[in-house]
This record gives C-alpha cells, sequence and structure tokens, in this order.
C-alpha cells in the first residue's frame, strides 16, 4: 500500500478572502467594459406600423417613402417612392431595411460608423448620426423584376406600341402592394 504524501495547507491571513473576492468583481467588470467597447454599433429599428410577409434580402429592389434627420432635427433628404438597392446604400440602411416587411413605418436610427463616419456628405456633417421616417411600400428581386418588364414589352408590342418611349418619370419596376 502506498501512502499519499500529505501537505499541510497553510491558513488564509484575515482579509485574503475579501481580496479574492475584490479581484474577482474587477476582473469580471474589466471583461465586460471591453466586451461592451468591442460590440459593433447597432441600427435601431423602431416599428411604427406593423408590416406584412417577409423582409427584403440584399438581393432586392425597395420602394420607400423616407425623410433623413440629422441629431439637430435638420431634414438632410426626403424622397417618395424612390426605386433602391439594398447593396446600394450606406450599411446601417441595408440593416434597417432587412429588418421591415412591406407596407410597414418604422423610425430608424443609424450611428455614424454605419453611416457616413468621419466623412461629411453633402449636407451630413462628419460623424454624424442619422434617424430616418421610413415606410416600405414594395420590394422585388431582379429576376421579378426582369420578367415584369419583358411582359410589358411584349404587351406594348402586341398593341401596336413598338418603339413607342415608355412616360418619363414612370417608374414601373415595383408596384405598390405587390400586385403583378
Amino acid at each position: 500500500m502506498t501512502e499519499i504524501t500529505r501537505v499541510p495547507l497553510q491558513p488564509l491571513s484575515k482579509g485574503s478572502v475579501s481580496k479574492i473576492w475584490l479581484g474577482t468583481l474587477v476582473a469580471a467588470l474589466v471583461g465586460g467594459v471591453v466586451a461592451v467597447a468591442a460590440q459593433p454599433p447597432l441600427v435601431g429599428v423602431k416599428t411604427l406600423k406593423a408590416g406584412e410577409g417577409p423582409n427584403p434580402t440584399v438581393a432586392d429592389l425597395v420602394m420607400v417613402n423616407y425623410v433623413g434627420k440629422l441629431d439637430n432635427g435638420t431634414v438632410f433628404d426626403q424622397n417618395k417612392n424612390v426605386v433602391m438597392q439594398m447593396q446600394g446604400t450606406i450599411p446601417g440602411f441595408a440593416k434597417a431595411l432587412a429588418q421591415t416587411q412591406r407596407g410597414g413605418k418604422y423610425l430608424v436610427k443609424i450611428p455614424a460608423k454605419l453611416a457616413y463616419g468621419d466623412k461629411a456628405a453633402g449636407p451630413i456633417p462628419a460623424n454624424s448620426n442619422l434617424t430616418f421616417e421610413l415606410e416600405v411600400i414594395d420590394f422585388r428581386n431582379r429576376a421579378e423584376l426582369e420578367m415584369q418588364q419583358r411582359m410589358m414589352e411584349r404587351m406594348m408590342q402586341s398593341r401596336g406600341g413598338a418603339g413607342a418611349p415608355a412616360p418619363q418619370g414612370a417608374e414601373a419596376p415595383v408596384a405598390p402592394g405587390g400586385a403583378e
């Protein structure tokens, strides 16, 4: 039979246990602060009126009404029935659109890092947070739009309108309400 060598434990001095707990608490707090600081900026999307159906994807074209404001309330841009590619917008706007639905109205807050960052853009100063009042009218993917456009061209040709230019300003790619 073998005997285990015994090592006597030294008694802890007064206050050592509280110092160990205090050190553990400080380490946890420092870790939490580092985790928060390393977290990427987030886009805030508040639903004012719920929409219906699926969310648009990165490959979709979206028709929206919007009003863009700076933190001080200055309107820097607004537009109605504008068709835009999700990939062609600032990162924060694309992230916000991906959280929306057809027919919904939203209040979107985009931090400067996900907007134009440290560069000024027209009336938008550098390092500006942006707020948008956004209404999603409709969205479609490129394949649907191309198919719809071909169908419209065929209809015009069958009616004898071949070669006639489309009315200026008419945007047929996205029909409100998703009707085809």
